[in-house]
């Protein structure tokens, strides 16, 4: 039987469902941070030139990652709302907004622990340093335009617009190490010719892995969770929710 993807762009028919992957993929996130961070600490080996203090990178760069992949992810959200007009778009840019800012500023943090000790300073003006904080920045501005204007399709329309044009500044990030001479390591995971090629042992690779899966799986949980408390704050007056609020009571 063929499912119809389309009607899932309808807040009324995404609600619901919304739900049960909510709670699905936050089961998939605490079990999967329980496996990692036991991994992280008690199974990967000590590294033989950073010590222990290179554990921090187990929680640093999935969540550099994630701060990334997830600014990608709220663009075409954002452009897939101005481009079909679809509700639900703008609303999915706006739940995502807040886990991204979080995980960035969980990358600059962790990134700071881990650079005193190894650099000798909390913060240098490294390309790759700068460049993140900017995507914090970007999200935080995202927000924050999106809360300055009281017309939800104009709001998504301005914040969106600074989506798209912020999208630059995530192969800056990724390619900051190449392009210029900075103190920031290179990639320890690159996907070539014959897979994934790693430096790390494969029981470092693992943890890593692990732990960005966890935090997909969170970001997918508390992004739907978020957007049905949007869905019913924009779609509050109509026929549908007041029906389902008066049935839940």
């Amino acid at each position: 039987m063929a499912v119809n993807l389309f009607k899932y762009s309808s807040p009324v028919t995404f609600y619901p469902l919304a739900g049960k992957l909510a709670l699905l993929f936050g089961v998939a996130a605490v079990v999967l941070l329980g496996i990692g961070l036991y991994m992280s600490f008690f199974v990967a080996p000590t590294d033989y030139k950073q010590g222990e203090g290179y554990r921090i990178m187990f929680i640093h760069v999935p969540a550099a990652w994630m701060s990334m992949f997830i600014y990608v992810v709220m663009a075409c959200w954002a452009a897939a709302g101005m481009i079909w007009r679809t509700r639900l778009s703008s609303m999915m840019a706006s739940a995502l907004a807040p886990t991204g800012a979080i995980f960035t500023f969980i990358a600059l943090w962790t990134g700071a622990l881990w650079g005193k000790p190894m650099w000798g300073a909390w913060w240098v003006w490294d390309a790759r340093l700068t460049s993140e904080l900017i995507l914090l920045f970007l999200y935080i501005g995202f927000m924050a335009l999106e809360s300055a204007i009281d017309d939800p399709r104009r709001a998504a329309r301005a914040s969106g617009l600074l989506a798209l044009v912020g999208v630059i500044n995530v192969p800056i990030i990724y390619y900051s190490v190449q392009w210029w001479n900075t103190l920031h390591q290179g990639a320890s995971i690159k996907m070539g010719g014959s897979g994934v090629e790693s430096s790390m042992t494969e029981v470092m690779l693992w943890t890593m892995l692990i732990m960005t899966f966890a935090c997909w799986s969170y970001t997918i949980a508390i992004a739907l969770t978020r957007v049905r408390s949007i869905i019913l704050e924009r779609e509050g007056g109509t026929v549908w929710v007041k029906d389902m609020l008066q049935g839940s009571k």
